[in-house]
């Protein structure tokens, strides 16, 4: 078996793929696409949140993170605000309409997921997520 990390870049990347082609299949379904799902699942799980910070969070460039909360304030499912202490700073919010959509949707993405790696047992998940944690520190402080 090729154990080199060449080898392990390839297994990641594929599985990665699939993993997320299975997701993206799913989201789709819930009638919002990718970007617009993570935009409202990170304002579900972390609360309102400054534009810029939205994209760095999401791994989106300044222009997406725009277009895509722009996309969502026009459909109704969020809004943005000034911040008082700095009128520069937008926040951007869930609408009741955003979070009842996102709330539906990520139940649904929370079911896909559980399938989808249903081929592990618990105690393989938890050496996954340690091994790939580890690998992603790792990398993260190579230069």
């Amino acid at each position: 078996m090729d154990r080199s990390g060449l080898h392990l870049w390839l297994v990641l990347w594929k599985a990665y793929e699939s993993v997320r082609a299975h997701a993206v299949r799913q989201i789709q379904t819930s009638g919002i696409g990718y970007s617009d799902f993570a935009v409202l699942e990170l304002l579900l799980h972390k609360g309102p949140t400054p534009v810029n910070t939205i994209g760095q969070r999401i791994h989106m460039t300044s222009g997406s993170i725009t277009a895509a909360v722009d996309r969502l304030e026009k459909k109704g499912l969020v809004v943005r605000c000034s911040q008082p202490e700095d009128r520069r700073t937008r926040v951007v919010h869930l609408t009741d309409d955003g979070r009842k959509l996102v709330e539906f949707a990520f139940a649904h993405h929370e079911a896909a997921m559980e399938r989808v790696t249903a081929c592990l047992d618990d105690v393989e998940r938890g050496q996954a997520i340690e091994l790939l944690k580890k690998l992603g520190r790792y990398a993260a402080g190579l230069k």
